[in-house]
């Protein structure tokens, strides 16, 4: 067999399927529940990368995608291609790829800093020429183009495998993930723009969250005030599941399915219900502990209400900044297309009545794992690629940069006071009218839903699906200090060890990275220096 990989490069993780690339037949499914790069976010990820080294950071995206394909049973010598796609930030961090102009939003600042925008186009290259991937020395590298150096493969994926193009409806595309890239489309002109809506619609960042996987909550409804619990099988079929009292946890109707946490699309379940039910009441959960239980001890607590609504409310102030470039009002919005796992996932009807979805759309499109299916259509044929590269060129863009958009800074100050202090609804109208910018609404009807796939990734393999729960990336230093391992006492994830011998280990997907480094502030001799750290190579 002539053995092919296609990846999804994600922000909160890897997905990959190794192919047959004489039938196109899909042969079994690899997917990580954590990115190789420290932090929880794009933003996160991009830091590390610019403050600590690009090689560094590369090092760790080639070792954890090394180990994926290692999972998918492929031996190296036999990996014919190999085709990734994701957000321009992931694909250029692989590659190895200058990514200096896609830290600063400015233009001036690029001009003052003499910074060049990298080539981003379609391409085909050995796998030996990119450091990391010396071992698969008879794989090319396919590589889908960018519709701009900040509109990525991921964003191209997103308009083309939704049907977007295609519409003659004013129309909204989100891929529901940690970075929540989007696209409006009015009158044949597509205006894109990015929210890092951050992690809990992933299920991180939760306490009790989890990505989507085998035997996590996926969806919750309250039936005569107790809590109906579904959850996926080991073939990510979403299964009902225990019935609970909500405030005490308490097994009212058992089954054999048990859960090890909640997906990101629970949480928006959670929201939804918890808000019809008048058991949250924002930001707070009316119940003795204000804690909401869950089937087998998993809880969910008023800290991940604030988590979840700050995501929320980045959507939506997304959307809003959006049609607010376009010129138009958000009850224009008649179609909205989903896609990603939390897309998949979730209730498209409970996204639409919480804000997830503009609330005047007719239909919802669940579209599933576009950057997936991209990588696999290049994989297979080259044609394809090119085919891309011309849509890329063809398509008229205007990119919103919502770091310095007005309209988007002043909807998610709002959507925070909402989400967060218990601002009411209507005030948070009140606000946005006085800003001058669209108007948003509660929605009055129940939105049509076109499921067009059951699992974000439909076709699993005849091998089936494998859960790496460690990506086995680590970054690693000796460091001379005295022996009060404080920097590891403090680490909230148990990413770091040391050893008597002042030997450092950090797993690196399990490091929080820039929003956290509690572990450089806790040595107390200032020893702890992360511009030390090394990749710790896997075997080849």
């Amino acid at each position: 067999m002539r053995t092919g990989v296609a990846i999804d490069l994600g922000t909160s993780g890897i997905r990959a399927q190794k192919i047959d690339l004489d039938n196109g037949e899909i042969k079994k499914t690899v997917i990580t529940l954590r990115n190789p790069l420290p932090g929880a976010n794009v933003m996160d990820h991009l830091d590390f990368a610019i403050t600590y080294g690009l090689e560094l950071a590369h090092g760790l995206h080639v070792n954890a995608v090394r180990k994926v394909i290692e999972a998918l049973g492929v031996v190296p010598e036999e990996l014919q291609r190999m085709a990734i796609c994701g957000n321009p930030i992931q694909l250029s961090i692989f590659q190895g790829i200058p990514i200096d102009d896609l830290a600063y939003a400015g233009e001036r600042k690029k001009e003052k800093l003499n910074i060049k925008e990298s080539d981003r186009s379609a391409r085909i290259v050995n796998c030996p020429e990119v450091t990391g991937l010396e071992v698969y020395p008879n794989a090319k590298l396919v590589v889908p183009p960018a519709i701009r150096h900040e509109v990525g493969a991921d964003a191209l994926a997103l308009i083309i495998k939704s049907g977007f193009l295609d519409t003659q409806e004013t129309a909204i595309a989100t891929d529901y993930g940690t970075n929540a890239e989007m696209a409006l489309i009015h009158k044949g002109t597509i205006y894109t723009g990015s929210a890092a809506a951050g992690p809990a619609l992933e299920g991180q960042q939760i306490k009790y969250g989890k990505l989507a996987s085998p035997f996590v909550i996926a969806d919750v409804e309250f039936e005569n005030g107790n809590l109906r619990n579904y959850v996926l099988d080991a073939e990510m079929n979403t299964i009902k599941a225990k019935l609970v009292d909500p405030k005490s946890g308490e097994v009212l109707e058992d089954s054999d399915l048990n859960a090890k946490g909640i997906t990101g699309t629970g949480v928006i379940a959670i929201i939804d219900a918890g808000m019809k039910n008048g058991i949250i009441q924002l930001p707070k959960i009316n119940t003795p502990d204000h804690i909401l239980y869950l089937q087998d001890k998993v809880k969910f607590f008023e800290n991940d209400v604030q988590e979840a609504g700050l995501a929320i409310g980045a959507i939506r102030a997304g959307h809003l900044a959006l049609c607010n470039a376009a010129g138009i009002e958000v009850s224009e919005v008649k179609k909205a297309y989903m896609s990603g796992a939390a897309g998949t996932y979730m209730d498209a009807v409970k996204a639409h009545q919480i804000g997830m979805v503009p609330y005047n759309v007719d239909e919802v499109i669940q579209i599933g794992n576009t950057s997936l299916i991209v990588a696999k259509e290049i994989l297979l044929s080259e044609e394809r690629l090119w085919e891309l590269q011309e849509i890329a060129r063809k398509i008229l863009s205007n990119h919103i940069m919502f770091a310095t958009d007005q309209g988007f800074k002043d909807a998610y100050i709002q959507e925070i006071s909402y989400w967060t202090e218990g601002m009411p609804f209507k005030m948070l109208k009140k606000f946005l009218k006085k800003k001058g910018l669209p108007q948003i609404d509660l929605p009055e009807h129940t939105t049509r839903v076109d499921k067009r796939v059951i699992r974000d990734i439909p076709i699993l393999g005849e091998e089936g699906l494998e859960v790496l729960e460690k990506v086995g990336t680590f970054l690693t230093m000796k460091v001379d200090c005295p022996e009060c391992k404080k920097c590891a006492k403090v680490c909230p994830t148990d990413a770091l060890s040391i050893d008597d011998d002042g030997l450092v280990m950090i797993s690196s997907d399990l490091c929080d990275g820039a929003n956290c480094k509690r572990c450089i502030n806790a040595c107390p001799k200032d020893k702890f220096k992360w511009e030390n750290l090394e990749v710790l190579e896997i075997p080849a």
